[in-house]
């Protein structure tokens, strides 16, 4: 019990300087331990006689699920003894491909208690997708739903089939799980380094990698995650993020669950802002996290007319435009916070709860890491790649890239984890979020960061989303180009490119100027974030393309010129 022992009392700290973050960064030191299991060691001892609820489930048609802390614990025992039935042994590795739905943590915790390794996968990936998973990720079981089980019928291997709900021939019902014990015979002790999950990457760049995390690096890891939600025992708390990806694991299970907070989830069909905002309203949520596409949409409504029971909002996943952060807290007088971090990583930096916001900045490094920022030559910067001091031995950082120690090496090179996104630091240590270093580009030799020029864009009441990428120019070499995505009631014509042209031209110095736009939808992954790649491609083939339909350049309007 001295993993367990250790976590809590580091957890415990982290609760009690939830608004002191000098004291909190100053005297936090991460657990550590030989042997630690979160799910048998700390979960199932937070669990016992626990009543209160530890997941809340609510469908779009009104019906509802919930469990206690108690309740899932004896749950998980149970769907760990019938997995074990089914061949899941100590190392081998789950595909797990469910939606939000309860049996989804059910096996999280019953594959952690046995010692396996869980690939989460979205419900959206396709039978390529989950061939390259199957191969690479060296399946050797697949949980599913039965409107999945078609896309594994072509892909070859001897690996077990579970289906939850009604299942076909050759696979097995997961409903055979209600008849196991709920009492657990523990397999041995599980060393912390063990591997835990294995997320495959958006692939934004390229092709995704494989991100290995070990029972700490996670588990105890996304204490620093708790610690910049600023969650609190007995809070519900909402992430408003689809399985599969990091970013579930982060807030729809290790942050909350690590706090004693209720894991909220409200399942729709297709999105819509109004349904969130009356969901707000009518559950005691009091905690929201949820991308900055959602935050978009979000202030396109009339948000005061919401009754919300809000403490906290937080944005994830990309970096918030400042516009809004000023909606949010215009409407609701909350302080909407950034934070950043990486699949491979838990919450590095972040704005916590009770400190200063400056308008455009991600906030300060967070307990428990050091960060750098380097520049090309790897030396201290005022501006430069976001990295990881390995020194300080980050519990929170991935064990490596699974299959590719050349890449591991690669990014751990010189002392540090490279993260490749750049990023600037001011005199009291706020780090402004600069752009992927793929993503920023130079044109007449000045530096452009996208993500600057689209905060700007987004101002504009007509436009929803927008990605700035470089477009090939003679006398510029290149030039920055927008492409945007309308809000409702806006339609795309010279007039709307012409005001919104004229409107950053008005904000932004003669060398940032957007000077080029194109109306389009934005190219996304399956997780939601901008594939600039992609239209860097499309930008960097315009010799054989020429003009692009519902495309503007500044030099149509001589007034603008």
């Amino acid at each position: 019990m001295q993993g367990a022992n250790a976590f809590r009392a580091a957890r415990d700290f982290l609760l009690e300087n939830r608004s002191d973050y000098e004291r909190a960064v100053a005297g936090f030191v991460w657990p550590r331990a030989e042997h630690f299991n979160w799910a048998l060691d700390y979960f199932d001892d937070y669990a016992r006689g626990n009543e209160r609820l530890a997941l809340w489930v609510v469908e779009e048609d009104g019906r509802q699920a919930k469990m206690s802390y108690e309740e899932l614990s004896l749950r998980s025992n149970q769907v760990a003894n019938f997995l074990r039935q089914q061949g899941v042994a100590r190392g081998d590795r789950i595909l797990l491909m469910l939606g939000n739905e309860v049996a989804l943590w059910e096996i999280m915790l019953a594959a952690m208690k046995l010692g396996a390794v869980i690939i989460p996968a979205s419900t959206l990936l396709t039978e390529t997708d989950l061939a390259d998973r199957l191969e690479r990720g060296r399946v050797r079981h697949v949980i599913t739903g039965p409107e999945h089980t078609a896309k594994f019928a072509s892909l070859p291997g001897g690996y077990t089939r579970v289906c939850v709900g009604a299942a076909p021939d050759s696979w097995i019902d997961y409903a055979r799980s209600r008849a196991a014990e709920n009492t657990l015979e523990v397999p041995g002790l599980t060393l912390a380094t063990d591997p835990l999950l294995l997320y495959f990457t958006s692939g934004t760049t390229a092709k995704p990698k494989l991100v290995l995390h070990t029972h700490e690096s996670y588990p105890v890891g996304h204490l620093s995650t708790m610690y910049w939600i600023g969650l609190r025992e007995g809070d519900v708390h909402w992430n408003i993020s689809s399985p599969g990806w990091a970013k579930h694991a982060w807030s729809c299970l290790f942050a909350p669950w690590n706090a004693g907070a209720t894991v909220f989830i409200y399942n729709y069909a297709r999105f819509a802002a109004k349904d969130i905002l009356a969901t707000l309203e009518r559950f005691p949520v009091t905690t929201l996290c949820a991308p900055p596409t959602v935050w978009r949409m979000l202030i396109q409504e009339k948000l005061e007319d919401y009754a919300i029971h809000l403490r906290e909002v937080i944005g994830a996943g990309e970096p918030l435009n400042p516009e809004v952060i000023a909606r949010i807290e215009a409407a609701w007088g909350l302080t909407l916070r950034d934070g950043y971090g990486q699949t491979e990583t838990t919450a590095q930096i972040g704005n916590s709860p009770g400190q200063k916001l400056k308008p455009g900045s991600m906030g300060r490094v967070l307990p428990g890491y050091r960060i750098a920022l380097l520049d090309s030559e790897d030396q201290p910067a005022d501006e430069g790649e976001i990295c990881i001091d390995l020194a300080a031995t980050p519990l929170s950082l991935m064990s490596g890239y699974d299959g590719d120690p050349g890449k591991t090496a690669d990014v751990m090179r010189h002392g540090y984890y490279h993260t490749g996104d750049i990023a600037q630091r001011d005199a009291e240590g706020y780090i402004t979020y600069v752009g992927r270093a793929d993503d920023v580009f130079k044109a007449s030799d000045y530096r452009i960061s996208p993500f600057e020029l689209e905060s700007i864009l987004i101002e504009h009441p007509a436009v929803a989303e927008a990605a700035v990428v470089p477009s090939p120019d003679p006398l510029r070499l290149a030039t920055p180009k927008a492409y945007v995505t309308l809000a409702a009631g806006y339609e795309p014509g010279a007039e709307l490119a012409f005001a919104i042209l004229s409107f950053t031209r008005e904000r932004l110095a003669p060398f940032k100027r957007v000077r080029r736009l194109e109306f389009s939808n934005l190219p996304k992954t399956i997780s939601g974030k901008i594939r600039r790649v992609e239209l860097r491609k499309r930008e960097a083939a315009r010799l054989e393309t020429g003009r692009f339909a519902n495309e503007y350049f500044e030099e149509d309007f001589p007034a603008a010129s």
